[in-house]
């Protein structure tokens, strides 16, 4: 019997996806994937095409939806400029959860994925390990937005909030804009191809400095478990896969994966030395009998280069989510290893 009604934006995306497959085994929730996109995978998700920036459309496409007891927001819209992507993923959230909060009597709680952009990892060194309460840095960064308004907004309510603030988050997905497991897979493949070993594309510094990951079911399963703790109501969270560690030191482990040697660093562009192989993955795509993806849909190459070019450390406190009760650890290793693995079920890489 479902007691529990979520919906997921940008049910397709890395952690979207993530939200879907930790939803599917639990037969308490029935799940309403929203995304402007149909799913490529099977999934017993109900699937509702809707433009978030539209308030109108929100309003009359998601009417139905009076039960929904849990919103889980994932959903982001890449733009040319900072300042640009304010308005447009301010709006997204506004219009979803001022529509269900409206018509929704039930509304228990309402999650919000955000990133490490939070500390401005994206700007250059940042202080580490970085705490969920360590001053904002200059803005635009439409995080601040939209934390800022859905604390606003929940003021005397019924339901509670969290946020979340992943780094290196990794998990299945097509047509993302930010998608490491993929363009690390790909580039490894495509290395294969040519009889190269697998070598760090990305700068010396970069292959040397402290990072972490998120695997994406791990963000999906700890905001579940949110969800339902006293602990954890309106309050923002770091999550990660609990451990540091550096590309040097996984490295050879995944050159492994592919069956490959591992290689030292090689600085070089993927985005302008990926831009003429598209040919060479048609190739691949058919004799292995993967799915039709071109890398284009696969794979944004700039945002890999950001990845492997960023040479400072990258690290953030799991303190507070640990003292409200999360405990799940897992190795780069054990993540890269099943994610490859469901990217070969998926037939995505040979």
């Amino acid at each position: 019997m479902r007691t529990k009604t979520c919906i997921v934006a940008g049910a397709l995306g890395v952690a979207g996806r993530a939200f879907l497959e930790e939803l599917e085994g639990r037969a308490e929730w029935e799940i309403i994937g929203l995304s402007r996109r149909s799913p490529e995978f099977r999934t017993r998700a109900h699937f509702v095409a809707v433009d978030l920036t539209d308030a109108e459309a929100c309003a009359r496409l998601l009417a139905e939806f009076k039960g929904t007891t849990h919103i889980y927001f994932a959903a982001y819209a890449p733009q040319p400029t900072l300042a640009e992507e304010v308005a447009l993923n301010l709006a997204m959230l506004v219009n979803l959860v001022s529509a269900i909060d409206k018509i929704s009597p039930s509304l228990q709680h309402v999650a919000i994925v955000h990133g490490s952009k939070w500390y401005g990892n994206h700007l250059g060194p940042y202080k580490t390990p970085a705490r969920e309460d360590d001053a904002r840095h200059m803005p635009p960064n439409f995080y601040y937005d939209q934390q800022d308004w859905i604390e606003g907004f929940q003021s005397g309510k019924r339901w509670t909030w969290s946020s979340w603030r992943p780094h290196g988050l990794c998990g299945l997905s097509i047509g993302s804009a930010m998608n490491q497991l993929n363009a690390l897979a790909l580039y490894a493949t495509i290395s294969r191809e040519l009889g190269r070993p697998l070598r760090f594309p990305g700068s010396a510094g970069a292959f040397r400095a402290v990072y972490q990951f998120t695997d994406a079911s791990v963000l999906a399963r700890a905001a579940l478990w949110a969800s339902g703790e006293a602990a954890c109501a309106n309050q923002a969270f770091n999550i990660t896969n609990g451990d540091y560690d550096r590309w040097e030191n996984i490295w050879p482990d995944l050159a492994r994966e592919f069956k490959m040697d591992p290689g030292p660093v090689q600085t070089l562009s993927l985005a302008r030395f990926m831009a003429d192989k598209e040919p060479l993955w048609a190739r691949i795509r058919e004799r292995n009998g993967l799915r039709p993806y071109r890398l284009r849909e696969l794979v944004n190459w700039e945002f890999a280069d950001w990845v492997y070019s960023s040479s400072f450390d990258q690290m953030s406190s799991l303190a507070k989510i640990r003292q409200a009760g999360w405990n799940e650890v897992l190795t780069p290793l054990q993540m890269f290893r099943r994610l490859f693995a469901r990217m070969r079920e998926e037939r995505i890489v040979p």
